[in-house]
């Protein structure tokens, strides 16, 4: 049987509300864009930000058979974030039914640093997250658009000579 730990003073946890809107990107999108973020402080460990599933584009993140145990929140789940046609097996994590003493982060998701980046937001600036238009004429990584292409908005350059 797994072993439940409670958080104190030996190994302190807190859990803060992000002050400010949090979003992460991957290769260039913006995949996750929440005012929800949850930032998870644990011991001597690096701050964790966790998001709300509904504002993380999920379509592009699936479960992998990945589990692990911590001893202080529970089994963590893994997802693998597939964009553009590049796969990043176990690029986040979650988790789904979490100890008692860490119940604010049930079903949120964390990414790891080092393959998505996630930031603050400075101000209210407009965003495009990747479940958005925008992305739909990106490549869906069998080399053709996901949607009709826009009209371009520069004329070419005239002819040399």
């Amino acid at each position: 049987m797994a072993t439940m730990k409670v958080p104190g003073p030996d190994h302190t946890i807190s859990i803060t509300a992000a002050p400010r809107r949090v979003q992460a990107r991957y290769m260039g999108h913006v995949i996750a864009d929440s005012s929800d973020v949850i930032a998870l402080k644990e011991a001597s460990y690096h701050e964790v930000c966790y998001f709300p599933r509904s504002d993380v584009a999920m379509d592009f993140m699936s479960r992998t058979a990945r589990v692990t145990h911590c001893p202080y929140k529970g089994e963590a789940n893994y997802y693998s974030l597939l964009m553009d046609g590049a796969l990043v097996e176990d690029a986040a994590w979650s988790y789904e039914d979490p100890y008692p003493a860490m119940e604010t982060i049930r079903g949120r998701l964390a990414f790891y640093p080092n393959h998505v980046e996630v930031y603050e937001v400075a101000g209210e600036q407009s965003t495009v997250r990747a479940t958005d238009e925008t992305v739909r004429h990106t490549d869906a990584g069998d080399g053709k658009s996901q949607a009709e292409h826009w009209p371009a908005n520069v004329s070419r350059p005239p002819p040399e000579g």
